[in-house]
């Protein structure tokens, strides 16, 4: 009896590996059938439709009406993670009601985002303007910095010591 209660602890906590990052009852709420595509060409046109995005962040900003993050969009895995960071179809903003820090919240993070079209907002791009969708946040998830290993060319010999770096 032991050893399938251990089993079923076992194949539990493997499971809640695997699940996504944004709870169930709010990915209820997505709108499977809206592509990011036919968002950005009219955002007004489908405020108050709820959206499952993800990317990566391109600026944090701490504003009156709470904290305003620029995504660089990509697709999500299974999970919610944001994958192949060198495909996109744009950038959206995401407007989160209370203060979150910009130096956690920091260019280069994978980030996955569910909440409510809210209209419109458009900023400058260098030398153009770009008008983004713009997301009231109702979940928000900030995935772990990922470690990049370099082990450099050549031969190497290990006592157990390395070197990483952060990104």
């Amino acid at each position: 009896m032991r050893k399938y209660l251990v089993l079923a602890v076992l194949i539990a906590l493997m499971m809640t590996g695997c699940a996504h990052v944004i709870s169930e009852e709010m990915r209820r709420q997505v709108a499977q059938e809206l592509t990011f595509k036919e968002v950005t060409r009219e955002p007004i046109k489908y405020q108050g439709k709820f959206v499952l995005w993800g990317g990566v962040i391109v600026k944090c900003t701490n504003t009156r009406e709470g904290t305003q993050i620029e995504v660089f969009q990509t697709a999500l895995g299974s999970r919610g993670k944001p994958k192949d960071i060198d495909v996109s179809q744009g950038r959206f903003l995401v407007l989160h009601p209370e203060y979150l820090d910009c130096s956690i919240y920091r260019k280069g993070r994978k980030i996955t985002v569910i909440g409510e079209i809210s209209g419109q907002k458009t900023l400058p791009l260098d030398e153009i303007e770009c008008t983004y969708p713009l997301i009231s946040a109702t979940e928000i998830h900030l995935w772990e910095r990922e470690r990049v290993y370099w082990a450099g060319p050549g031969w190497h010999f290990h006592l157990g010591l390395g070197f990483y770096h952060e990104l």
